[in-house]
């Protein structure tokens, strides 16, 4: 960085020219030195469809050859060569090592790298932390607060709101994968041609970057709207309620990363994340038809769906010692159907029949989406690493 005078910039986002950051001149020395690092054989650019140039080329590297040749470090160079020969232990090359930094090395310096330029966009970390918060808010302005009074929607507002958080979620983890990692995965397939690294390196870097953040957004969320809407008032049940629900928005980015390795065109990958989504929610969650009802394809299909876990989890952690009311006291069973329900626990097993039991297993079920995704999205990227190499 001093030898190209890049110290200056050292805290700087490189950018492009579609967003600000160092200058484009600085943007070409800071290429030159990624290039520099892996000890280019050939740094000529010739030109070989022009034939002048050619000859050009040629006199620039003979007469830079004859400069050198007569200068004062040509001949310090050659008579240290002369001395080290006689030497019986060859001195050590300063700056360079026998064996190139290993794979975690490399990862920590990514890591440490992406963690960075992305901290200088101020405005993604914003939206990283707030997006599903805005859309929380939303939500508690449209409920206010939630009943335990059935003909008020006791039922119905729980199920929405929990079909809400589990199909939004995803979409917002979405969003900040495509909009944020396009760029580092150009940056990261010139530079994995250069050798610097693998590109499933980037992709692991970033992946471990954003869990600091989902994790904060999810309980600035989940602090505001868990409390303010009046779910079941226990700390415990709120720590469930936060556990779930970051792995939906974590998913949703995985996905999106995966896709990204394969698509090219991040909107492209929006659309299948988001249908993806939809489906799930649709197929897994047994909000909007009970998956016990469902011909038997789909309810194969609803056990490889992240949203069936998670919704059972969440329809537990709500309904499960619930007690509700039903108007007056005079009105009667009879008289008002609605009132067939006056526990949660009858409301969980009509919608999802045992889910009080696996609830520790579907928390392990759920949480093992993530490495299944993890190591989904480095096989992605070596592909793609080979196919671009060729």
């Amino acid at each position: 960085m001093a030898e190209l005078s890049l110290s200056h910039v050292a805290d700087q986002l490189i950018g492009n020219y579609n967003m600000g950051g160092i200058s484009s001149g600085e943007r070409r020395r800071v290429s030159i030195a990624a290039q520099l690092l892996q000890d280019p054989m050939d740094l000529t650019s010739v030109d070989t469809q022009s034939k002048e140039r050619e000859i050009e080329t040629y006199k620039r590297v003979q007469m830079i050859e004859s400069a050198y040749k007569e200068s004062a470090i040509c001949r310090r160079t050659l008579e240290n060569i002369e001395r080290t020969k006689h030497l019986k232990t060859l001195p050590m090359v300063p700056f360079k090592t026998k064996d190139s930094p290993g794979a975690l090395c490399k990862l920590g310096v990514l890591l440490r790298r992406v963690m960075r330029n992305l901290l200088r966009n101020k405005l993604a970390v914003i939206m990283r932390l707030v997006q599903n918060l805005i859309m929380g808010l939303f939500v508690i302005f449209y409920l206010l607060r939630l009943q335990n009074d059935m003909e008020k929607g006791a039922i119905q507002d729980r199920v929405g709101l929990l079909y809400q958080f589990v199909g939004a979620t995803p979409y917002t983890g979405m969003l900040n994968a495509v909009t944020l990692f396009p760029v580092l995965r150009a940056v990261s397939d010139q530079e994995s041609q250069d050798g610097l690294y693998q590109k499933w390196q980037m992709l692991l870097a970033y992946m471990l970057h954003l869990l600091p953040f989902s994790i904060i957004a999810t309980l600035m969320f989940s602090s505001v709207c868990y409390w303010t809407l009046g779910l079941y008032p226990e700390a415990a049940r709120f720590g469930y309620f936060c556990a779930a629900l970051l792995v939906p928005h974590l998913i949703g980015e995985f996905v999106s990363l995966v896709l990204l390795g394969i698509v090219q065109n991040p909107n492209v990958v929006n659309s299948i994340v988001a249908l993806l989504s939809i489906a799930g929610v649709l197929i897994g969650s047994g909000f909007l038809r009970n998956i016990e009802e469902m011909p038997i394809p789909l309810k194969i299909i609803s056990y490889f769906t992240f949203q069936k876990y998670c919704s059972e989890i969440l329809v537990v952690n709500e309904f499960y010692g619930l007690n509700f009311t039903c108007g007056s006291s005079n009105h009667s069973v009879a008289a008002n159907p609605m009132c067939t329900i006056t526990q949660g626990i009858q409301f969980i097993e009509r919608t999802c029949p045992g889910a009080t039991s696996r609830f520790t297993t579907n928390f392990l079920v759920l949480y093992a989406f993530i490495p299944v995704l993890v190591i989904l999205g480095i096989v992605v990227f070596k592909i793609r690493d080979h196919l671009i190499s060729r």
